[in-house]
Formats: C-alpha cells, structure tokens, sequence
C-alpha cells in the first residue's frame, strides 16, 4: 500500500499544475473504471476546482454522471505502460481492474484504497490522488466533455510531494506528460528563475 500524506485544500492545486496525465477513477452500483485523461487542470485554490475531459462514449462518464463524483489519480513513469492501457481500452468491454491494470505479476492487479469522501477507488502505486465531486454544469459537460469538480480530499506520497513541492526520488517516480501516439515525456528537474 502506497503511503499518502494529506494535502491542504488550497494547497491541493500543486498537485496537477505542472500539467501531468492523470487516471480517472470512477464508480457507481457496483460498478467501476478507470480511464486515462491528458486533458486535465487545476482551476481554483479555495475552494479548489479541478476541469478534466471525459468523452461521451466512456463508461468512466457514465459512472461519473450518475455518482457526481470521480478521483484524479497521478501515475508515476514507471505506471506509464498502465496508462496507456488504460487509456486505449474501453470499460465497457473488459474490467479494467481485472484484466488491465496488471503489476507485473500474472494474475495480480494493481491495488486500490477506498477514497475518503467518495466512492470512486484511490490507485495504489500513483504519485498523487485528488477526491472530486461534480459542480453540474449540464451545458458545459454535454457541448464540450468538460467537467468541473470540487476537490473534497488531497493526497500525495510523501516521498515525491512534501511541503507544497515535488521532489522525485527517483526517474520511475517521475510524475508523465502524453504526448501522442504511446509517448509519453516524464516531468523534468525543477529549478528556480
């Protein structure tokens, strides 16, 4: 299990403002998926929002509109091949958590904590975790696949986020940036102007 330390609210827009590719995790009667979002960003500080990009076709938007909730999880480099995965097949044909999101060992998925204000699952193994619910905003989300959220929990692992800063212990602990067509770049070393 993945240690997590909380985030301050106004605090929590750290976590996605230099821009990473998040998973999205979502559940609703019973049923659960995961989805990969490059098209994601902080919005507010306090209280904190969040805007992410869900395609009408997704089971993840399925799940999210009916339970007006979701988690914005931040996969590390070394997650980068489930990102991919994630992001490329469709919920509505495989179960993500049993079939996709594997470890490394045959039959064994990766982990999931239960959130703290939402049912939508934490993915162990992420860098970062944002709880969310939906501000409905039906015009917005039906014209553009864009939803809004109030960030209610915020989590990091304190051995890459710690004191309202990113240092990354190591190049698989890396926070990921897709590009296109399976590429990916991982988040550069930070420096001061």
């Amino acid at each position: 299990m993945t240690t997590r330390i909380a985030v301050p609210l106004p605090k929590s827009y750290l976590l996605l403002n230099h821009g990473p590719t998040v998973l999205v995790s979502s559940a609703h009667g019973g049923r659960r998926n995961v989805m990969a979002a490059a098209w994601n960003m902080a919005l507010d500080f306090d209280p904190p929002k969040v805007a992410v990009v869900i395609d009408k076709a997704t089971l993840t938007r399925e799940l999210v509109e009916a339970s007006g909730e979701f988690v914005l999880n931040v996969p590390a480099r070394e997650q980068a091949a489930l990102t991919l995965a994630v992001g490329t097949q469709s919920g509505r044909e495989v179960d993500k958590f049993q079939k996709v999101m594997r470890s490394g060992i045959p039959g064994d998925g990766v982990g999931e904590t239960a959130a703290s204000q939402v049912g939508a699952p934490l993915i162990e193994g992420c860098l970062a975790w944002l709880e969310c619910r939906v501000i409905p905003e039906p015009h917005v989300e039906q014209a553009y696949d864009l939803f809004l959220a109030q960030v209610v929990a915020a989590w990091a692992d304190p051995a890459a986020f710690s004191e309202g800063r990113w240092h990354f212990p190591d190049p698989q602990r890396r926070s990921i940036h897709y590009q296109a067509g399976g590429n990916f770049f991982a988040t550069g070393e930070a420096f001061e102007a």
